[in-house]
């Protein structure tokens, strides 16, 4: 990318950020209450997969109130985590991963809300994917990691820099194009967007600051407040 696209998309970057701040987008909300150390953001983050910000932020809230660290989790045992789990998607399955990751946290000295600080030692963690592994490495430790959801697929996509069909292929996409220093808040403001603008079904494009430079590609369906013919 040339110095004049990378301008680009900083400003591209900017201008996602203003707007999703302006709507109080909930990935946002979610990120300032995960900031008290990455053991927070690792669950949060875990707890986030297919369930909306929102409910993650109300359920993971109510889950640090009673218990803090590895072992303090690991003490409420199954029944009790599952009942507190309760609302986010696939909350069975996600107290059983939770507990066997807070054991093995502990079993390798990392109790007292640590965890690994890399790729490969997160993804040795149950529950964890590379999604996860990414978004906590980004935010957590501020590493040049990008997390691809379903948000950051689909916005990508639209606004034609990739063509993708999964999101592992959109990851490598957009890193070989992405200059370094916009990797990292590359999830942040994707979804966010994502989450108020770039909406999965009739995007708000009338009143997208992007719209003159996005192709808009994929959208058939013109939203209630959009004048743009589709492709």
């Amino acid at each position: 990318m040339n110095e004049e696209a990378a301008r680009r998309m900083g400003w591209v970057l900017a201008q996602m950020r203003r707007e999703a701040t302006r709507r109080d987008a909930p990935v946002l909300r979610l990120e300032a209450g995960t900031v008290e150390s990455p053991f927070r953001a690792l669950v949060f983050t875990m707890l986030s997969a297919r369930t909306k910000d929102e409910t993650t932020m109300k359920v993971g809230g109510r889950l640090f109130r009673i218990a803090k660290t590895p072992k303090s989790i690991r003490a409420l045992g199954r029944k009790r985590l599952e009942k507190l789990l309760y609302g986010v998607g696939f909350y069975h399955m996600k107290a059983k991963h939770l507990l066997e990751m807070c054991r093995r946290l502990e079993a390798a000295g990392y109790d007292g809300g640590r965890v690994p600080d890399t790729l490969e030692g997160l993804l040795s963690l149950p529950g964890v994917g590379r999604k996860t592994a990414n978004i906590v490495l980004a935010r957590a430790f501020g590493k040049n990691t990008l997390g691809v959801d379903v948000h950051v697929h689909r916005v990508s996509n639209r606004l034609g820099l990739v063509r993708t069909k999964k999101p592992k292929e959109t990851e490598k996409a957009l890193l070989r194009i992405i200059p370094t220093q916009y990797v990292r808040p590359l999830n942040r403001n994707f979804v966010a967007f994502g989450q108020t603008l770039c909406l999965p079904r009739r995007p708000m494009c009338l009143v997208c600051p992007l719209n003159r430079i996005c192709r808009r590609v994929g959208i058939r369906e013109p939203c209630a407040q959009c004048a743009y013919g589709m492709k």
